[in-house]
């Protein structure tokens, strides 16, 4: 796995084999980060990385400046991943929650800049997900919400829906939080 850009940007950690992510691809990943970053500036911000695999969205958001980045995941070897790579990059503003998304939505009443969330595609609570993210208390005005999914999901009926994009077989559906009807119009003009 690699870091694209920032201050950690073109590093490369090896991910242990027994892991069962599906890592976003590079490509992907870039791209996304690219049209984020068109939209907001990471310095001083806080972000979260729902479902967090390797940790490499976390990782880029941490590469990106961002002042602090919680990365929750479930899973032992890829929490234990993440924590070593954290280590090595002596990356203290990375907190890594090793522990249940669902229970996490439920009881984190911090208010995040930046979330993004990957689950497993054949999740079996997979269509909820979003919506669970958007009922939370972790949002305020502003907010930018990302979620990958396959195409087989569509999310722009929901609230604060933004853009969608596709990078090969990668969707991303963006929400950003309390935009009045003005500014939908200003950045629906702005990505035209």
């Amino acid at each position: 796995m690699r870091i694209i850009r920032g201050k950690y940007g073109r590093r490369r950690f090896d991910v242990p084999r027994n892991i069962t992510a599906r890592p976003t691809t590079d490509f992907a990943r870039e791209n996304i980060f690219n049209v984020l970053e068109n939209i907001e500036d990471f310095d001083g911000k806080n972000a979260l990385d729902l479902f967090a695999g390797t940790g490499a969205m976390a990782l880029e958001f941490v590469s990106r400046g961002c002042s602090s980045v919680v990365a929750v995941e479930k899973a032992h070897t890829q929490a234990g991943f993440i924590r070593s790579v954290k280590d090595k990059l002596n990356a203290e503003c990375l907190k890594v929650v090793k522990g249940d998304v669902f229970k996490f939505l439920e009881t984190c009443h911090e208010k995040f800049d930046m979330i993004f969330a990957d689950p497993p595609y054949d999740h079996p609570r997979f269509a909820e997900i979003p919506s669970l993210i958007l009922a939370s208390d972790m949002l305020k005005p502003g907010t930018l919400v990302v979620v990958e999914h396959s195409k087989s999901y569509d999310f722009s009926g929901l609230p604060g829906f933004f853009d969608h994009r596709v990078y090969g077989s990668v969707n991303f559906s963006i929400f950003k939080i309390g935009m009045s009807e003005a500014e939908q119009n200003t950045d629906s003009e702005l990505k035209d």
